[in-house]
Protein backbone atom coordinates (compact mmCIF):
# COMPACT_ATOMS: atom_id res chain seq x y z
CA UNK A 1 0.00 0.00 0.00
CA UNK A 2 2.82 2.40 0.87
CA UNK A 3 4.66 1.63 -2.37
CA UNK A 4 1.45 2.13 -4.37
CA UNK A 5 0.87 5.53 -2.76
CA UNK A 6 4.46 6.62 -3.42
CA UNK A 7 4.15 5.45 -7.04
CA UNK A 8 0.96 7.48 -7.55
CA UNK A 9 2.37 10.66 -5.98
CA UNK A 10 5.69 10.34 -7.80
CA UNK A 11 3.94 9.49 -11.05
CA UNK A 12 1.73 12.58 -10.84
CA UNK A 13 4.77 14.79 -10.17
CA UNK A 14 6.45 13.33 -13.26
CA UNK A 15 3.30 13.83 -15.35
CA UNK A 16 3.03 17.53 -14.45
CA UNK A 17 6.70 18.22 -15.22
CA UNK A 18 6.82 16.05 -18.32
CA UNK A 19 3.60 17.48 -19.78
CA UNK A 20 5.01 21.00 -19.40
CA UNK A 21 8.28 20.02 -21.16
CA UNK A 22 6.45 18.10 -23.89
CA UNK A 23 4.15 21.05 -24.64
CA UNK A 24 7.01 23.56 -24.58
CA UNK A 25 9.11 21.47 -26.96
CA UNK A 26 6.28 20.67 -29.38
CA UNK A 27 4.94 24.23 -29.37
CA UNK A 28 8.37 25.81 -29.91
CA UNK A 29 9.19 23.40 -32.75
CA UNK A 30 5.87 24.11 -34.49
CA UNK A 31 6.26 27.84 -34.02
CA UNK A 32 9.79 27.69 -35.48
CA UNK A 33 8.25 26.05 -38.56
CA UNK A 34 5.95 29.05 -38.96
CA UNK A 35 2.74 27.54 -37.64
CA UNK A 36 0.20 30.10 -36.37
CA UNK A 37 0.18 30.58 -32.56
CA UNK A 38 -3.59 29.98 -32.53
CA UNK A 39 -3.25 26.66 -34.36
CA UNK A 40 -0.41 25.64 -32.03
CA UNK A 41 -2.51 26.57 -29.00
CA UNK A 42 -5.69 24.86 -30.14
CA UNK A 43 -4.03 21.62 -31.24
CA UNK A 44 -0.59 21.00 -29.71
CA UNK A 45 -1.32 22.57 -26.33
CA UNK A 46 -4.70 20.83 -26.15
CA UNK A 47 -3.10 17.51 -27.08
CA UNK A 48 -0.24 18.03 -24.63
CA UNK A 49 -2.42 18.78 -21.62
CA UNK A 50 -4.41 15.59 -22.38
CA UNK A 51 -1.28 13.48 -22.94
CA UNK A 52 -1.22 12.23 -19.30
CA UNK A 53 -4.82 11.03 -19.61
CA UNK A 54 -4.12 9.36 -22.97
CA UNK A 55 -1.08 7.47 -21.75
CA UNK A 56 -2.61 6.48 -18.41
CA UNK A 57 -5.74 5.16 -20.12
CA UNK A 58 -3.77 3.27 -22.78
CA UNK A 59 -1.43 1.65 -20.27
CA UNK A 60 -4.32 0.78 -17.95
CA UNK A 61 -6.23 -0.89 -20.81
CA UNK A 62 -3.11 -2.72 -22.00
CA UNK A 63 -2.58 -4.10 -18.49
CA UNK A 64 -6.17 -5.29 -18.14
CA UNK A 65 -7.78 -2.39 -16.25
CA UNK A 66 -9.77 -0.51 -18.91
CA UNK A 67 -12.18 0.89 -16.29
CA UNK A 68 -9.30 2.99 -14.92
CA UNK A 69 -8.96 4.60 -18.36
CA UNK A 70 -12.70 5.08 -18.83
CA UNK A 71 -13.01 6.63 -15.37
CA UNK A 72 -9.97 8.78 -16.07
CA UNK A 73 -11.52 10.22 -19.25
CA UNK A 74 -14.91 11.04 -17.72
CA UNK A 75 -13.55 11.98 -14.29
CA UNK A 76 -10.95 14.30 -15.81
CA UNK A 77 -13.65 16.17 -17.75
CA UNK A 78 -15.69 16.63 -14.57
CA UNK A 79 -12.58 17.66 -12.61
CA UNK A 80 -11.42 20.06 -15.35
CA UNK A 81 -14.64 22.05 -15.05
CA UNK A 82 -15.61 21.63 -11.41
CA UNK A 83 -12.18 21.57 -9.78
CA UNK A 84 -9.84 23.35 -12.20
CA UNK A 85 -12.10 26.14 -13.47
CA UNK A 86 -13.81 26.39 -10.07
CA UNK A 87 -10.50 27.08 -8.30
CA UNK A 88 -9.22 29.28 -11.14
CA UNK A 89 -12.33 31.51 -11.07
CA UNK A 90 -12.07 31.81 -7.28
CA UNK A 91 -8.50 33.09 -7.68
CA UNK A 92 -9.20 35.26 -10.74
CA UNK A 93 -12.70 35.78 -12.25
CA UNK A 94 -12.62 34.88 -15.94
CA UNK A 95 -13.90 37.00 -18.82
CA UNK A 96 -14.80 35.15 -22.02
CA UNK A 97 -14.03 37.25 -25.08
CA UNK A 98 -13.01 34.83 -27.81
CA UNK A 99 -15.40 33.85 -30.59
CA UNK A 100 -13.32 30.68 -30.92
CA UNK A 101 -14.48 29.55 -27.50
CA UNK A 102 -18.10 30.13 -28.47
CA UNK A 103 -17.55 27.94 -31.51
CA UNK A 104 -15.92 25.22 -29.40
CA UNK A 105 -18.87 24.77 -27.03
CA UNK A 106 -21.23 23.30 -29.69
CA UNK A 107 -18.49 20.89 -30.80
CA UNK A 108 -17.88 19.82 -27.20
CA UNK A 109 -21.58 19.07 -26.75
CA UNK A 110 -21.71 17.21 -30.06
CA UNK A 111 -18.79 15.02 -28.94
CA UNK A 112 -20.45 14.31 -25.59
CA UNK A 113 -23.67 13.31 -27.33
CA UNK A 114 -21.67 11.00 -29.60
CA UNK A 115 -20.08 9.35 -26.55
CA UNK A 116 -23.49 9.02 -24.90
CA UNK A 117 -25.03 7.38 -27.99
CA UNK A 118 -22.09 4.96 -28.32
CA UNK A 119 -22.43 4.05 -24.62
CA UNK A 120 -26.16 3.32 -24.65
CA UNK A 121 -25.59 -0.36 -25.51
CA UNK A 122 -23.58 -0.77 -22.31
CA UNK A 123 -20.22 -1.43 -23.91
CA UNK A 124 -17.28 0.30 -25.51
CA UNK A 125 -16.51 -1.79 -28.58
CA UNK A 126 -13.63 -1.76 -31.05
CA UNK A 127 -15.87 -0.09 -33.63
CA UNK A 128 -16.75 2.58 -31.04
CA UNK A 129 -13.04 3.20 -30.64
CA UNK A 130 -12.62 3.61 -34.40
CA UNK A 131 -15.50 6.10 -34.49
CA UNK A 132 -14.01 8.12 -31.64
CA UNK A 133 -10.54 8.20 -33.22
CA UNK A 134 -12.08 9.23 -36.55
CA UNK A 135 -13.87 11.99 -34.65
CA UNK A 136 -10.49 13.08 -33.27
CA UNK A 137 -9.20 13.50 -36.83
CA UNK A 138 -12.27 15.55 -37.79
CA UNK A 139 -11.88 17.72 -34.68
CA UNK A 140 -8.21 18.43 -35.41
CA UNK A 141 -9.11 19.42 -38.99
CA UNK A 142 -11.83 21.73 -37.65
CA UNK A 143 -9.50 23.35 -35.10
CA UNK A 144 -6.86 23.98 -37.76
CA UNK A 145 -9.54 25.50 -40.01
CA UNK A 146 -10.53 27.89 -37.20
CA UNK A 147 -6.91 28.95 -36.83
CA UNK A 148 -6.56 29.57 -40.55
CA UNK A 149 -9.81 31.57 -40.79
CA UNK A 150 -9.19 33.81 -37.77
CA UNK A 151 -6.33 35.77 -39.43
CA UNK A 152 -5.49 37.90 -36.43
CA UNK A 153 -9.04 38.83 -35.38
CA UNK A 154 -9.35 36.48 -32.41
CA UNK A 155 -8.01 37.77 -29.04
CA UNK A 156 -6.69 34.27 -28.31
CA UNK A 157 -4.03 34.80 -31.00
CA UNK A 158 -2.27 37.52 -29.01
CA UNK A 159 -2.60 35.51 -25.79
CA UNK A 160 -1.04 32.39 -27.35
CA UNK A 161 1.67 34.45 -29.07
CA UNK A 162 2.62 35.84 -25.66
CA UNK A 163 2.43 32.44 -23.94
CA UNK A 164 4.27 30.16 -26.37
CA UNK A 165 8.09 29.91 -26.15
CA UNK A 166 9.77 32.13 -28.74
CA UNK A 167 13.49 31.78 -27.93
CA UNK A 168 13.89 27.98 -28.11
CA UNK A 169 15.83 26.53 -31.04
CA UNK A 170 14.36 23.64 -33.01
CA UNK A 171 17.10 21.29 -31.76
CA UNK A 172 16.42 22.06 -28.10
CA UNK A 173 12.68 21.88 -28.76
CA UNK A 174 13.02 18.35 -30.18
CA UNK A 175 15.10 17.28 -27.19
CA UNK A 176 12.45 18.54 -24.76
CA UNK A 177 9.71 16.90 -26.82
CA UNK A 178 11.42 13.50 -26.61
CA UNK A 179 12.36 13.91 -22.93
CA UNK A 180 8.84 15.03 -22.05
CA UNK A 181 7.25 12.09 -23.86
CA UNK A 182 9.65 9.62 -22.21
CA UNK A 183 8.86 10.87 -18.72
CA UNK A 184 5.14 10.99 -19.54
CA UNK A 185 5.34 7.26 -20.27
CA UNK A 186 7.29 6.60 -17.06
CA UNK A 187 4.93 8.70 -14.94
CA UNK A 188 1.84 7.10 -16.50
CA UNK A 189 3.18 3.62 -15.81
CA UNK A 190 3.81 4.53 -12.16
CA UNK A 191 0.34 6.05 -11.75
CA UNK A 192 -1.44 3.00 -13.21
CA UNK A 193 0.56 0.54 -11.13
CA UNK A 194 0.00 2.53 -7.94
CA UNK A 195 -3.69 3.23 -8.62
CA UNK A 196 -4.49 -0.44 -9.27
CA UNK A 197 -2.61 -1.35 -6.10
CA UNK A 198 -4.63 1.14 -4.04
CA UNK A 199 -7.89 -0.12 -5.58
CA UNK A 200 -7.03 -3.70 -4.61
CA UNK A 201 -5.95 -2.69 -1.11
CA UNK A 202 -9.25 -0.90 -0.39
CA UNK A 203 -11.43 -3.25 -2.43
CA UNK A 204 -12.60 -0.30 -4.57
CA UNK A 205 -13.71 -0.66 -8.18
CA UNK A 206 -11.16 0.40 -10.82
CA UNK A 207 -13.73 2.84 -12.24
CA UNK A 208 -13.93 4.80 -8.97
CA UNK A 209 -10.14 5.02 -8.75
CA UNK A 210 -10.08 6.33 -12.31
CA UNK A 211 -12.84 8.85 -11.58
CA UNK A 212 -11.14 10.22 -8.47
CA UNK A 213 -7.43 9.74 -7.73
CA UNK A 214 -6.30 9.24 -11.33
CA UNK A 215 -8.63 11.89 -12.79
CA UNK A 216 -7.57 14.55 -10.28
CA UNK A 217 -3.88 13.72 -10.73
CA UNK A 218 -3.95 13.82 -14.52
CA UNK A 219 -5.86 17.13 -14.36
CA UNK A 220 -2.98 18.80 -12.52
CA UNK A 221 -1.37 20.09 -15.78
CA UNK A 222 -4.68 21.75 -16.68
CA UNK A 223 -4.93 23.26 -13.18
CA UNK A 224 -1.42 24.71 -13.38
CA UNK A 225 -1.96 26.01 -16.93
CA UNK A 226 -5.36 27.59 -16.19
CA UNK A 227 -4.28 29.33 -12.98
CA UNK A 228 -1.12 30.66 -14.64
CA UNK A 229 -3.08 31.93 -17.64
CA UNK A 230 -5.75 33.55 -15.46
CA UNK A 231 -3.20 35.37 -13.30
CA UNK A 232 -1.58 36.69 -16.50
CA UNK A 233 -5.04 37.92 -17.65
CA UNK A 234 -5.08 35.37 -20.48
CA UNK A 235 -8.63 34.36 -19.66
CA UNK A 236 -9.51 32.84 -23.03
CA UNK A 237 -6.54 30.47 -22.81
CA UNK A 238 -7.54 29.46 -19.26
CA UNK A 239 -10.98 28.34 -20.49
CA UNK A 240 -9.84 27.25 -23.96
CA UNK A 241 -7.32 24.79 -22.46
CA UNK A 242 -10.15 23.11 -20.55
CA UNK A 243 -12.51 22.90 -23.53
CA UNK A 244 -9.75 21.52 -25.75
CA UNK A 245 -8.63 19.03 -23.12
CA UNK A 246 -12.19 17.80 -22.58
CA UNK A 247 -12.70 17.25 -26.30
CA UNK A 248 -9.44 15.30 -26.54
CA UNK A 249 -10.45 13.28 -23.46
CA UNK A 250 -13.79 12.24 -24.95
CA UNK A 251 -12.31 11.21 -28.30
CA UNK A 252 -8.75 9.98 -27.66
CA UNK A 253 -8.75 9.01 -23.97
CA UNK A 254 -11.98 6.99 -24.36
CA UNK A 255 -11.13 5.80 -27.87
CA UNK A 256 -7.77 4.26 -27.02
CA UNK A 257 -9.05 1.84 -24.32
CA UNK A 258 -11.84 0.79 -26.70
CA UNK A 259 -9.26 -0.10 -29.35
CA UNK A 260 -6.87 -1.81 -26.95
CA UNK A 261 -9.36 -3.75 -24.81
CA UNK A 262 -13.04 -3.45 -25.83
CA UNK A 263 -15.55 -4.49 -23.18
CA UNK A 264 -18.62 -3.82 -21.10
CA UNK A 265 -19.15 -0.51 -19.34
CA UNK A 266 -19.83 -0.41 -15.62
CA UNK A 267 -23.56 0.53 -15.34
CA UNK A 268 -22.80 3.58 -13.17
CA UNK A 269 -21.05 5.20 -16.12
CA UNK A 270 -24.42 5.70 -17.82
CA UNK A 271 -26.56 6.30 -14.74
CA UNK A 272 -24.21 8.60 -12.80
CA UNK A 273 -20.97 9.73 -14.41
CA UNK A 274 -21.93 10.71 -17.97
CA UNK A 275 -25.01 12.69 -16.75
CA UNK A 276 -22.81 14.58 -14.25
CA UNK A 277 -20.24 15.34 -16.97
CA UNK A 278 -22.91 16.64 -19.34
CA UNK A 279 -24.67 18.61 -16.58
CA UNK A 280 -21.56 20.42 -15.35
CA UNK A 281 -20.61 21.21 -18.98
CA UNK A 282 -24.03 22.85 -19.44
CA UNK A 283 -23.38 24.87 -16.26
CA UNK A 284 -20.08 26.11 -17.72
CA UNK A 285 -21.75 27.01 -21.01
CA UNK A 286 -24.47 29.03 -19.25
CA UNK A 287 -21.87 30.90 -17.19
CA UNK A 288 -19.44 31.72 -19.97
CA UNK A 289 -21.48 32.21 -23.14
CA UNK A 290 -22.88 35.64 -22.22
CA UNK A 291 -26.18 35.57 -24.17
CA UNK A 292 -25.87 39.06 -25.67
CA UNK A 293 -23.30 40.36 -23.21
CA UNK A 294 -19.69 39.50 -22.46
CA UNK A 295 -19.44 36.08 -20.85
CA UNK A 296 -17.89 35.92 -17.41
CA UNK A 297 -17.24 33.32 -14.72
CA UNK A 298 -17.16 35.23 -11.44
CA UNK A 299 -16.09 33.99 -8.01
CA UNK A 300 -19.61 32.98 -6.97
CA UNK A 301 -19.93 30.88 -10.13
CA UNK A 302 -16.48 29.42 -9.56
CA UNK A 303 -17.57 28.44 -6.06
CA UNK A 304 -20.70 26.84 -7.53
CA UNK A 305 -18.60 24.73 -9.89
CA UNK A 306 -16.29 23.67 -7.05
CA UNK A 307 -19.17 22.79 -4.72
CA UNK A 308 -20.77 20.78 -7.53
CA UNK A 309 -17.56 18.81 -7.92
CA UNK A 310 -17.31 18.16 -4.19
CA UNK A 311 -20.94 16.99 -4.18
CA UNK A 312 -20.09 14.56 -6.97
CA UNK A 313 -17.18 13.16 -4.94
CA UNK A 314 -19.51 12.71 -1.97
CA UNK A 315 -21.95 10.87 -4.25
CA UNK A 316 -19.13 8.56 -5.38
CA UNK A 317 -18.16 7.92 -1.75
CA UNK A 318 -21.72 7.09 -0.72
CA UNK A 319 -22.13 4.76 -3.71
CA UNK A 320 -18.85 3.03 -2.86
CA UNK A 321 -19.72 2.63 0.83
CA UNK A 322 -23.17 1.35 -0.12
CA UNK A 323 -21.63 -1.20 -2.46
Amino acid sequence: MMLSTIAVIGGFALLVWAADRFIAGAAAFARNLGVSPLIVGLTIVGFGTSAPEMLVSSIAAWEGSPSVGIGNAIGSNIANIGLVLGITALIQPLAVRSDTLKREFPILFAIMMLVLVLSLDGELSFSDGLILMAGLGVMLYWLISIGLRSRGRDPMIAEYAEELPSDMSSGIALIWLVVGLSFLLLGSRAVVWGAVGIAKAFGVDDLVIGLTIVAIGTSLPELAASITSAVRKEHDIAIGNILGSNMFNMLAVLGLPALIQPGKLVPEVLSRDLPVMIGISIMLFAMSYGFGRQGRINRAEGATLLVTYIAYLVWLYLDTVGT
